[in-house]
């Protein structure tokens, strides 16, 4: 079974998109694309914050309740918290990092990496 994903992971995973930095704020690491924040590690770096669409993201805090929620004061925003221990892996990790990565960034670099994130064609 892979090893649960921790904050060393999503930094790394994060800082190896393109035109991710790294900036703390509101005391906590937060990640941009073109200085716009696409992931955020909240209070004990046990989970996540990123971007997703709020139908979508409604549907997955439904679905699966360990692994993402809403939290109260992001509600309005389409943001969803993820656990990090709830993951089945880095690749999932990975997925949701990049997902929230192409919500971010500008089109030119949408343009410029059109595979990034994707699965990979079978």
């Amino acid at each position: 079974m892979p090893a649960m994903p921790d904050a060393e992971d999503v930094r790394r995973i994060a800082l190896s998109l393109p035109d991710t930095t790294e900036k703390t704020a509101w005391s906590m690491p937060t990640f941009r694309v073109a200085g716009k924040m696409f992931a955020t590690l909240p209070e004990d770096e046990t989970s996540i914050a990123v971007r997703c669409p709020k139908e979508e993201r409604d549907e997955l805090a439904l679905a699966e309740p360990e692994k993402f929620w809403i939290a109260d004061h992001e509600a309005q925003f389409a943001w969803v918290r993820v656990r990090l221990a709830a993951l089945e892996g880095e690749d999932e990790l990975r997925d949701i990092l990049a997902d929230s990565w192409r919500q971010a960034a500008p089109p030119r670099l949408l343009e410029a990496y059109p595979r990034l994130g994707l699965p990979p064609a079978g």
